[in-house]
């Protein structure tokens, strides 16, 4: 049996369509009956594949001594042997392989790698005499062997491709169940939550309870979020991109609207002052920039002076829509500011507040599917997040 390393070569050899008709067409060129191409190491010669006319007996897989072989000598001085007639030849004439072999012409054309390594040779022989030496039989021998390594590299690029090509697919497909998980068996769970927290709140006479429901309604949502950024993430980085449903929208004060009022719910204590104009039409998706605009105010919640109020403006100004949201706050350093739209990075927060860093990752996400842009300024402890995009 085959060492696997060997039958990987004959393998190799053997998926390369070509290589019948090459060994062919060698023959017809020289009028040897016996073309073969064998892997050759320091311990083993391996036929790989063979057009024999003379019944050698050797098929693809077949080993012989490599002491045996004049292939030895090719490889320890990767140079071709060729020989038209043994009895003329003062070198070959008394070797032990053409006695053995019963041969007179013979070559054998080193076969090497695109990298350079040593894979084996292309060699032929023949009981008669034949004229293998001059030099555009040499050059036409060393053309097919290049061919063959040429042939080796490009099936070893096939294979890493097609491999490639099985590992993107089950990725895909592991993608697509991770974002299932995500996007239905985690949000199913947590809409009971939030059901049942409302039907609480609702029932509920006891302020120490009420207390008790907010937190889960409030704990409740920021996960829904947590979920959503990350199917996003997921989504625009391994897969299709961020969706968005593009489509004229004259009512975009609404969804911010609503987005303000959730979060005014969310965090009771905190004070939201909202300047959002009358009347916006746009072209664009109002739920993304509902969750943009919930994103930048969760931030600004987060990192913000909590004593301090957050303020929302959303206008038409010329050609553009802007939507800015500022808080107070120690002002950011240029290379905080520089790392802030980057997935998985956050800021210092308060203990308990902390994200998974992709809720402005996301922003930009969002800004850059509308072909606008998501800007930050810092100073005299302010801190202003600017979302502008086409008005029109």
């Amino acid at each position: 049996m085959m060492p696997p390393s060997v039958a990987l070569h004959v393998r190799e050899i053997q998926s390369i369509a070509a290589v019948p008709r090459v060994l062919e067409t060698v023959a017809t060129m020289t009028g040897l009956g016996f073309v073969c191409i064998a892997h050759v190491t320091a311990t083993s010669w391996t036929t790989c594949a063979v057009h024999d006319k003379l019944g050698f007996g050797l098929q693809p897989g077949d080993p012989l001594d490599v002491t045996t072989t004049i292939c030895e000598e090719v490889r320890e001085t990767r140079q071709p042997v060729i020989i038209d007639n043994v009895r003329d030849s003062e070198r070959y004439r008394d070797h032990h392989t053409p006695r053995l072999y019963g041969f007179q012409s013979y070559f054998s054309i080193p076969i090497f790698r695109p990298d350079g390594l040593y894979f084996g040779t292309l060699c032929g022989l023949d009981p008669a005499p034949a004229k293998l030496s001059d030099g555009a039989t040499v050059s036409a021998l060393t053309l097919f062997a290049e061919l063959i390594s040429r042939q080796l590299e490009s099936e070893r690029w096939l294979k890493e491709t097609r491999s490639e090509l099985l590992s993107e697919r089950e990725t895909a497909e592991l993608r697509e169940q991770f974002i299932a998980v995500l996007g239905h068996d985690l949000r199913t769970p947590l809409s009971a939550i939030l059901t049942g927290a409302e039907l609480l709140k609702r029932r509920s006479t006891d302020p120490a309870t009420d207390k008790v429901v907010e937190r889960m309604r409030s704990s409740a949502m920021r996960m829904a979020g947590l979920v959503d950024n990350v199917v996003d993430f997921t989504r625009g980085r391994m897969g299709s991109g961020l969706a968005l449903e593009l489509g004229h929208s004259a009512d975009v004060h609404l969804m911010l609207d609503q987005v303000v009022d959730e979060l005014r719910g969310v965090y009771p204590d905190r004070a939201i002052e909202s300047g959002i104009a009358r009347g916006i039409a746009l072209r664009c998706d109002p739920q993304r920039l509902g969750q943009l605009l919930s994103n930048l105010l969760k931030n600004a919640l987060v990192h913000g002076d909590s004593a301090q109020p957050i303020h929302v403006n959303a206008r038409v100004d010329g050609p553009s829509f802007v939507l800015d949201v500022s808080n107070a706050g120690p002002d950011l350093a240029p290379a905080i500011i520089d790392q802030l739209f980057k997935p998985y990075w956050r800021a210092t927060s308060r203990a308990g507040d902390e994200g998974l860093g992709l809720g402005l990752y996301i922003v930009d996400q969002i800004a850059r599917g509308h072909d606008g842009a998501i800007g930050v300024t810092s100073q005299d402890g302010h801190v202003t997040f600017t979302f502008s995009m086409p008005a029109v």
